[in-house]
């Protein structure tokens, strides 16, 4: 077996690992609310600053990741999470919620954001790279199949403090395989990237990461299809992160269903996540990714509309259904997107989807202190559901009128 895919597992135990932050928001706003008075716009309001920042420390990270190697950024970024995630128990006041889990998780969680994952890809990987962008994406969601149904049941029996400190710990115990197991380049071993057919000398650390992200960002800018990958990367975090995750589990309890039972089904949309994303990236190495975002989108959209209809005390077939189709759409946008911005970018893909990321962030920010806010104003979540519905609609659109890239004309040898 070649290292890469050695390193491929690794790094997916890894985002495992991290993945386990990415349950606790939507469990933590009840009993907060509960605990503190605190209203659920402000809980939203600490989950967006974590989603936002989540998404803008992304492409910082991946020029680090350029400068001081992919394990000491990794292993820091799972630290400050760790650390970010455990001073939680001790809060009193909600600016403390914003600083622990908003600015120091936030911060750490965007080192581990999809950026990483299209580092690894792009360094080891000159095939099959669609393929192992979903594996890689889809580790995210394992993840949550494996913390979200154990953080739910510590919540509900014991309290949410149990819950943070496991995070914690979770986050800590990767340390140890990415400092001893994970590599930078496959020139570190000796080896060519996957599909490779010369060997790739390591580059040189490459300097002045923060100029070279920024100016990155000013190049892509110029161009068309940064702004649609951006628009629709937004709305793809809306109608997810912000969205379902955050808020999933307090409208399912709005409706009389236990948290228990409303956290199962959103480990259930992490088993088929796995699949639908696994999936996607088989289908992007073979198919046009513009239009299969249109139809991702397409569909998650109409879900959407369908599911305030389907939410009620008990589990039954139709929400199942949901769930499962939901689950198959989670981040399947992930691999077509990151192979667009290949297409498009080049060399500074990995960054430029590092930008894509953070609208992505930024989208799932908004809807997740929107979705609080409606809740607290209506009592209900169901225009939120509606209106993240519309806006996928808008998505497959603009996927659709995405220009391809014209392709370099071979000269024939005189």
């Amino acid at each position: 077996m070649h290292r890469a895919w050695f390193v491929a597992a690794v790094t997916f135990v890894t985002i495992i690992g991290a993945a386990a932050f990415r349950s606790l928001p939507g469990l933590l706003i009840d009993p907060l609310h509960q605990e503190f008075g605190w209203s659920r716009g402000t809980i939203g309001a600490a989950v967006s600053v974590n989603l936002a920042l989540y998404g803008l420390t992304a492409p910082f990270a991946a020029a680090l990741m350029d400068r001081f190697g992919i394990r000491k950024v990794v292993a820091v970024a799972l630290t400050v999470i760790a650390i970010g995630s455990g001073l939680t128990v001790w809060m009193t006041a909600a600016w403390q919620l914003l600083l622990c889990w908003g600015l120091l998780v936030g911060l750490g969680s965007g080192s581990m954001a999809l950026a990483f994952a299209a580092t690894v890809t792009n360094r080891w990987f000159t095939t099959r790279r669609g393929l192992v962008s979903g594996i890689l994406t889809a580790a995210s969601a394992s993840g949550q199949l494996i913390f979200l149904p154990l953080l739910s049941w510590m919540v509900e029996a014991y309290d949410w403090r149990p819950a943070a400190v496991t995070v914690a710990l979770a986050a800590l115990a990767v340390v140890p395989f990415v400092w001893l197991l994970l590599r930078d380049h496959p020139a570190d071993v000796g080896q060519r990237p996957y599909g490779a057919e010369e060997f790739v000398p390591k580059p040189a650390p490459v300097t002045g990461a923060a100029r070279r992200t920024l100016a990155v960002l000013g190049s892509a800018v110029r161009t068309g299809p940064f702004w649609l990958l951006a628009g629709t990367f937004a709305i793809c975090g809306a109608s997810t992160n912000g969205l379902v995750q955050t808020h999933f589990v307090p409208a399912a309890h709005d409706h009389g269903m236990p948290v228990t039972a409303a956290a199962s089904l959103l480990a259930v949309v992490g088993v088929f996540d796995v699949v639908g994303t696994i999936a996607s990236g088989w289908f992007t190495d073979r198919f046009e990714p513009r239009r299969l975002l249109a139809v991702y989108y397409a569909l998650r959209g109409v879900s959407l509309l369908f599911l305030p209809m389907l939410l009620g005390p008990s589990v039954h077939p139709p929400m199942i259904f949901f769930i499962v189709f939901y689950g198959l759409d989670w981040v399947a946008t992930v691999p077509p997107t990151l192979a667009l911005c290949r297409e498009h970018y080049g060399e500074d893909s990995a960054i430029v989807f590092g930008w894509v990321l953070a609208s992505h962030q930024v989208g799932a920010a908004l809807v997740a202190f929107l979705g609080g806010v409606a809740r607290d104003v209506f009592g209900s979540y169901d225009i939120v559901w509606y209106a993240a519905g519309t806006l996928c609609a808008a998505a497959a659109l603009m996927a659709l009128v995405i220009r391809r890239r014209p392709a370099v004309p071979v000269l024939a040898a005189a």
